[in-house]
């Protein structure tokens, strides 16, 4: 059977992004595009992960526009999906907030300490899902189909 690649919903991305246990900021430091793998959750919309407060992601990303992808794939069915948001990088200043996402997570894998949380605000969100079986996994409830591969 064809493989089928369907293209997701905003609300269907954010979920499947939500399940991701890492996922990688895409930016531009030094005027070169970089990629860091970094754990995060979803709050409020928003996707935030910590970083040092004086290293270089968080002084690169203060305000600026980036990029941000969660995938999963099954090497097995070859089926999987793929999720990109671009959108503003931003501290997460307000202090209940911050203060409820220390306790809470994300929890950086790194060693060292991690305290300043950064929030990415989804502007443009574009997800796929590449399904062998033929039509849209379950869940995805509104999946249009792109083509048959």
């Amino acid at each position: 059977m064809k493989a089928v690649l369907f293209e997701l919903s905003r609300e269907q991305s954010l979920r499947l992004m939500a399940t991701a246990p890492v996922g990688r900021i895409i930016y531009t430091r030094q005027a070169m595009p970089a990629v860091e793998l970094v754990n995060f959750t979803i709050d409020g919309g928003d996707i935030v992960f910590r970083t040092a407060s004086g290293g270089k992601l968080a002084v690169a990303i203060r305000g600026a526009i980036v990029a941000f992808e969660a995938d999963q794939y099954d090497a097995v069915t070859h089926g999987g999906w793929s999720v990109t948001v671009v959108g503003q990088a931003h501290e997460v200043t307000d202090s209940a907030r911050a203060e409820r996402l220390r306790a809470a997570g994300p929890h950086p894998w790194v060693p060292g300490d991690q305290p300043h949380l950064v929030a990415i605000t989804p502007g443009i969100v574009n997800g796929r899902c590449l399904s062998s079986a033929g039509s849209a996994p379950e869940g995805r409830d509104g999946a249009l189909p792109v083509r048959a591969l």
